[in-house]
């Protein structure tokens, strides 16, 4: 298990707080769940987006980009 130390708005604190009692847990659960939650949905958004996505026409946007040096100021350095 790992801590993490964060800085909350005062008011934030107090309704993080407020709700955790409502649901009688914890705020260490209740921030723990919140934040699996967001993981959650954000992973089925990413899925449900690549569903939509379409190999072929990919391939041939990217197609249309030019094969050229990138600007040196805009190059990755040499490992």
């Amino acid at each position: 298990m790992t801590y993490l130390q964060i800085k909350l708005p005062d008011s934030l604190l107090k309704n993080l707080q407020k709700i955790a009692e409502e649901d009688n847990i914890s705020l260490e659960e209740f921030v723990t769940s919140a934040i699996s939650e967001k993981i959650a949905l954000n992973e089925s958004y990413l899925q449900e987006r690549a569903q939509k996505g379409n190999q072929a026409k990919y391939q041939a946007i990217l197609a249309k980009v030019p094969n050229i040096k990138p600007e040196s100021y805009d190059q990755l350095p040499e490992a």
